[in-house]
C-alpha cells in the first residue's frame, strides 16, 4: 500500500464540504463575466485603451485584445471544400536517462497527408533522429525535457513545411495551377498545440532564440506558399477574453499596476464563456494574442485565435484554434479552415477531435517496447565496436525486478 489513504480521504471529505458555497459563489462569478462581454461586445476602442494602460504595467500579460466587430459574435460554417489538402504533423520524444545503460535521445515525428474527394489513401511519413553522444549536451550540461520538446516541435514544423512544398511540386507536375491553389488557401497544416513556440529558458535562452528564428522563418515560408496554418488547442485553460474582461472592470491607477493580483473573475473560463453563446459547429469571432512573446511575432506572424464549438446541441466542445494574422485577415482561409475542422471531426464520432491530429499522434508516439529496443540495439553497436557501455543504475535494476511495480 502506498498512499495513506485515510489522509487523503479526510482532504476529499473536507472538499466535499465546500463543494455547494464553490459552486454559489462560480455561478455569481459566471453571471458577472456574462454581463460584462454583453456590456463590453461593442467597444473594442475602449478595451484596447484600457489594455494599452494594463501592458504598461505587465508587458507579459496574457489575455485576448479585441478587433473589429463584437467580441460575442457567432459565426455558422461554410460547407466544406471538395478537394482540399490537409497535412498534420505531431511528435514524440525519448529525453536522456541517467540510470539507462547508454545516454541518447530520441525525437520521433509522425505526419500524415490527406487529400479530401481524390479517393486516394493518406499518405503517411515518419522521422525519427536518434541524438547521441555531443548532441546530448549544450552550453549548460545535458538537454533537459523542455530542450527536448523544443526540438520536437520544431522538427514538426519543419517536416510540415517539406510536405506543403511536395504538395506544391506535385500539382506542379500534375500542371493543377499550383500557385494559385495554394493562394486560394487550398492546404491547410496543422499542429497540436499552440501555433506559438514554447520553449526551454532556464539556462537555454540562446538556444531558445535560435528556434525561434527557425520557427518563424518556416512561418513565413508557409505564408510565400499560400498554406493555411493552424494549431489547434484541445479544453484549452487559457482564459484569454475572460482576463480581457478582467481587466475591463480596472478603474484607478492602482489596480493597474497591480494587475496581476486582478483577478476578479477567477474561475471562470472563456470554455465555459463561449460555451454558451456557440451553437454546434459555430465560431467566435478572431482576437488578436496578447503575451510576453508578441513582440517576436510582429507584421503577418502575428498571433490570433478563435473558438470553435465542435460539441453537439446537448454536449458543447470549445476549442482554441490559433492561426498566424496572415490567415486570420483572409475571409476564405477563415472560412476553409473552420469548414475543415468540423469536417476532421465528424470523422471521430462523439469524441470530436481532429482525424488527421489524431493519426499523426498515432504515428510519433514510441512506445516504451520501442525505447528498449533501441537502446538495446544501441548497445549491441557499441560493445561490437569496441565502444563503452556502462551498466544500468542500481535503482533501474530494483525497479525491472519481476513482479515490481511503481
Amino acid at each position: 500500500m502506498t498512499l495513506n489513504f485515510q489522509q487523503v480521504f479526510d482532504k476529499i471529505r473536507e472538499i466535499g464540504l465546500g463543494a455547494q458555497s464553490r459552486r454559489e459563489n462560480l455561478e455569481r462569478l459566471r453571471e458577472q463575466a456574462g454581463e460584462l462581454l454583453k456590456a463590453w461586445a461593442d467597444k473594442a476602442d475602449e478595451l484596447n485603451a484600457k489594455l494599452d494602460r494594463a501592458r504598461q504595467a505587465d508587458p507579459s500579460i496574457r489575455c485576448a485584445i479585441p478587433l473589429a466587430g463584437p467580441l460575442d459574435a457567432a459565426r455558422d460554417p461554410e460547407p466544406a471544400p471538395a478537394n482540399l489538402t490537409l497535412i498534420a504533423a505531431d511528435g514524440s520524444q525519448i529525453a536522456p536517462d541517467r540510470h539507462a545503460s547508454v545516454l541518447f535521445s530520441l525525437v520521433n515525428v509522425g505526419a500524415i497527408v490527406m487529400r479530401t474527394g481524390s479517393g486516394e489513401a493518406p499518405e503517411i511519413f515518419t522521422d525519427s533522429h536518434l541524438l547521441f553522444d555531443d548532441e546530448i549536451y549544450t552550453e549548460t550540461g545535458m538537454l533537459t525535457s523542455e530542450a527536448i520538446e523544443l526540438q520536437r516541435d520544431i522538427a514538426e514544423r519543419r517536416k510540415l513545411l517539406e510536405l506543403a512544398k511536395q504538395v506544391n511540386g506535385a500539382a506542379l507536375s500534375r500542371r493543377a495551377e499550383p500557385v494559385e491553389a495554394l493562394s486560394k488557401g487550398q492546404v491547410v497544416a496543422l499542429t497540436d498545440g499552440p501555433v506559438e513556440l514554447w520553449g526551454a529558458k532556464n539556462g537555454g535562452e540562446d538556444d531558445y532564440r535560435k528556434n525561434l528564428e527557425i520557427h518563424k522563418s518556416i512561418l513565413s515560408q508557409l505564408e510565400a506558399l499560400g498554406v493555411t496554418v493552424a494549431g489547434y488547442v484541445d479544453k484549452p485553460g487559457a482564459d484569454l477574453v475572460v482576463r480581457l474582461l478582467e481587466i475591463a472592470r480596472l478603474s484607478s491607477e492602482e489596480q493597474f499596476k497591480d494587475i496581476r493580483k486582478q483577478h476578479s473573475l477567477r474561475g471562470v473560463t472563456d470554455r465555459w464563456l463561449y460555451g454558451r453563446i456557440l451553437k454546434a459547429g459555430q465560431r467566435s469571432a478572431v482576437f488578436g494574442m496578447q503575451s510576453g512573446s508578441r513582440a517576436h511575432y510582429t507584421g503577418d506572424l502575428a498571433l490570433h485565435f478563435f473558438y470553435l464549438n465542435v460539441g453537439d446541441g446537448k454536449h458543447p466542445s470549445l476549442v482554441r484554434v490559433e492561426l498566424p494574422k496572415w490567415v486570420a485577415d483572409d475571409e476564405e482561409k477563415l472560412n476553409l479552415l473552420h469548414a475543415a475542422l468540423l469536417d476532421q471531426c465528424r470523422m471521430m464520432g462523439a469524441k470530436s477531435y481532429p482525424y488527421i491530429l489524431h493519426r499523426a499522434h498515432e504515428i510519433a508516439v514510441v512506445k516504451f517496447e520501442e525505447k528498449r529496443q533501441v537502446e538495446q540495439m544501441l548497445e549491441l553497436e557499441l560493445r561490437k565496436s569496441g565502444g563503452e557501455v556502462e551498466e544500468g543504475s542500481n535503482k533501474q535494476s530494483a525497479k525491472d525486478l519481476p513482479g515490481r511495480k511503481r
